[in-house]
């Protein structure tokens, strides 16, 4: 999917067009400020894991990369401290992780680490749906246990419903305990799935870099929108 250094005149533009989502005020006040939040993101799957598939071969797990490392710049760009799980389609493996599902179980493990080795962690995972059917579409939160969890989940979902789909009706929701990246997180953390690649135009969409980036803006914003909350 290339470089990114191109982004960062768009990154401006985009960010400045969600600035009113978050809130921007800042006091005068002599007390230092506490350590700002570490945002960790999670580009779903990767390496021997591909992730869902579109009808056109299209793999959930380059879309997740794609969105990920487009907020990753935007993050970097308004000064927010990042850290990646992925920054590449390929990932290192133990030497004795020989199946797919050792691989998976492997990466998982070593996601799991990061972010818990990580202090001040705030997780967002990136992920697409996938359904039989073509009709189901639209962009869903889920949150984990720890607290604060929801209200990220339910700024995130507020403000990609308005910005990117006003007739989607899907709520944020507490995550499926079987997601094991989410359930054994020690942190603040959301999994967004960011359309279905199973609806034409949902696919479409995730298949545009305008609207990646859209994407990428606005959990941004809704990040940034969440410690800003958290810390008054």
């Amino acid at each position: 999917m290339g470089k990114i250094k191109w982004w960062y005149p768009l990154a401006a533009a985009v960010l400045l067009a969600v600035a009113a989502l978050v809130q921007q005020s800042r006091s005068a006040e002599t007390e230092a400020p506490a350590p700002p939040p570490v945002l960790i993101i999670d580009a779903g799957h990767g390496g021997a894991d591909g992730g869902a598939v579109a009808a056109d071969g299209t793999l959930e797990s380059d879309i997740n990369l794609d969105i990920a490392l487009r907020l990753e710049a935007l993050a970097r760009f308004w000064g927010a401290e990042t850290v990646m799980t992925r920054t590449g389609k390929d990932i290192a493996y133990p030497a004795d992780a020989d199946s797919i599902a050792q691989k998976k179980i492997a990466d998982q493990h070593a996601r799991v680490g990061l972010v818990n080795n990580t202090p001040g962690a705030v997780l967002l995972s990136i992920h697409q749906n996938n359904y039989p059917a073509t009709a189901p579409h639209g962009i869903q939160v889920f949150y984990g246990a720890v607290p604060g969890s929801d209200a990220l989940a339910e700024i995130a979902q507020v403000n990609l419903t308005e910005q990117l789909c006003p007739d989607n009706r899907r709520m944020a929701s507490k995550v499926d305990t079987g997601v094991y990246l989410m359930k054994n997180a020690h942190c603040t953390a959301v999994l967004v799935e960011c359309g279905f690649l199973s609806n034409p135009d949902d696919l479409g969409n995730l298949q545009s870099g305008g609207y990646r980036m859209k994407l990428a803006a606005v959990l941004l914003a809704s990040y940034l929108q969440y410690i800003r909350g958290a810390a008054t």
